[in-house]
C-alpha cells in the first residue's frame, strides 16, 4: 500500500499563487505517475495534473499556463505550484498515486485525504 499525505491548502485572493505538496510513504517501488486531482462543490473529481516518473507531465487544459506540477523521486514527493489563481480553481485537491504490482499484475490508484483551496474574487 502506498499512504500520501499533502500540505500547502489555504485560502489566497484571486490572482495570488499556492503550492501543494505531496509525501508518499509504504511501497514507493510500485508508484509510477503522481499527480492531483480536484473536486468543487457539485462536480466530479477531475484530474489537474499528473507526471510520471521520468518526469512527462499530463496537464489540464483548464490549468495549463498557471499550473506546474514536479516531482522528487528522491523525497517521494509531487508539487503543484499553482499560480494566477482563479475562484473557479476553488476546490479540494486530492492527491493520487498511480502503482503497479507485478506480483498481481494490478494497477491501483491510492488518494491523499484531500486539503483545500479556496480563491475569493
Amino acid at each position: 500500500q502506498v499512504q500520501l499525505q499533502e500540505s500547502g491548502g489555504g485560502w489566497v485572493q484571486a490572482g495570488g499563487s499556492l503550492r501543494l505538496s505531496c509525501v508518499a510513504s509504504g511501497d514507493i517501488g510500485s508508484i509510477n505517475a503522481m499527480g492531483w486531482h480536484r473536486q468543487a462543490p457539485g462536480k466530479q473529481r477531475e484530474l489537474v495534473a499528473a507526471i510520471g516518473h521520468d518526469g512527462t507531465t499530463n496537464i489540464a487544459r483548464s490549468v495549463r499556463g498557471r499550473f506546474t506540477i514536479s516531482r522528487d523521486n528522491a523525497k517521494n514527493t509531487v508539487y503543484l505550484q499553482m499560480d494566477s489563481l482563479k475562484p473557479e480553481d476553488t476546490a479540494v485537491y486530492y492527491c493520487y498515486t498511480d502503482s503497479y504490482f507485478p506480483a498481481t499484475m494490478r494497477d491501483v490508484n491510492y488518494w491523499g485525504q484531500g486539503t483545500q483551496v479556496t480563491v475569493s474574487a
